[in-house]
C-alpha cells in the first residue's frame, strides 16, 4: 500500500512547537511515520529535530527525524521501547530550544554568504555554531571586517520570508544556487527560495528546505572563527552564536 505524503508542518509555521498527528506506518528500522510531522528531516545540513512523542497509554524521546522514501518522514526514537500501534492519535512535542538555535545558525549562514561572495562547496548546521566551505584560493586579508559586516546585516533586523518557483524558473536562473556541489531537489515541480530583505532592501534570495527565523535580528550576536584551508581551493568559514 502506497502511504500518503507526509504534510511538512515545519515548513507551514517554523515556530510550531507541538502539533497532533497519526501514526500511518512504521519503517523496517523502526521509524515511526505520521501523517503531519513537526520534527523537521535532516537534510541540506541542518541536522533532524529531536523532541517527545505522547499517545495514550505511552510515550517515547525521539532522538531524530529522517526522509522515508519519496515523500514520507520517519520519527527515530532515542531508544528501543515499545512504538505508538498503526492509527495511534498522537502529539508531537519538538525540542524548541535546539530547533530555534539551528534556525538562528541556518540563517546567520545565509548571511555569511552574503559577506563572502563565492560559491559555497559544503556546509553543516549546528546548535552552536555552524560552518560553510567556500571556492576561497586565498584567505581573507580581514577576518575583522567580514564579522563586523555579518553583524551589521543582522543587526538590520531584516525579515525572512519563502516563495516558490517552479524546476524550469529555477534552471533559467542557475545564479540562484550558491552551492557547488548540491543541487536543490528538482522533480517535485516546484522549489523553495529564501529571501532576507524585501525590495531594495533584500540582500539574499537562494533555494533552501530548512527553517529560519523571521527577522535577522533574531539571529543574535555571531562571531566568525578561524578560516581553515581544505583542499587546493577550499577554504571553511565558521561562525558561532555568541548571544
Amino acid at each position: 500500500m502506497t502511504l500518503p505524503p507526509t504534510r511538512l508542518l515545519f515548513r507551514e509555521d517554523a515556530y510550531l512547537r507541538d502539533a497532533p498527528a497519526r501514526v500511518i506506518g512504521h519503517t523496517p528500522e523502526g521509524g515511526i511515520l505520521l501523517d503531519a510531522s513537526v520534527f523537521y528531516a535532516t537534510s541540506g545540513g541542518q541536522p533532524g529535530d529531536s523532541g517527545r512523542l505522547l499517545w495514550d497509554g505511552g510515550q517515547i524521546a525521539i532522538a531524530t527525524a529522517v526522509k522515508a522514501g519519496q515523500d514520507q518522514i520517519a520519527l527515530v526514537a532515542a531508544e528501543p521501547k515499545p512504538l505508538p500501534p498503526v492509527g495511534a492519535p498522537v502529539m508531537q512535542h519538538l525540542d524548541w530550544e535546539r530547533r530555534h538555535r539551528h534556525m538562528r545558525v541556518h540563517t546567520a549562514l545565509h548571511l555569511l554568504s552574503v559577506v563572502i561572495p563565492l560559491p559555497v562547496t559544503g556546509g553543516q548546521i549546528g546548535a552552536e555554531r555552524g560552518r560553510l566551505d567556500f571556492d576561497m584560493p586565498e584567505p581573507p586579508e580581514d577576518v575583522e571586517a567580514l564579522d563586523a559586516a555579518l553583524n551589521r546585516l543582522i543587526d538590520r533586523d531584516l525579515p525572512v520570508s519563502d516563495s516558490w518557483i517552479s524546476d524550469d524558473e529555477l534552471r533559467a536562473n542557475p545564479g540562484l544556487v550558491k552551492t557547488m556541489s548540491v543541487m536543490p531537489p528538482l522533480g517535485q515541480g516546484r522549489v523553495r527560495l529564501v529571501r532576507i530583505g524585501q525590495g531594495a532592501t533584500q540582500v539574499d534570495l537562494q533555494p533552501c528546505g530548512g527553517t529560519h527565523v523571521a527577522r535577522t535580528g533574531e539571529i543574535g550576536r555571531v562571531e566568525i572563527g578561524k578560516i581553515e584551508k581544505k583542499g587546493r581551493q577550499n577554504r571553511r568559514v565558521s561562525l558561532t552564536l555568541i548571544a
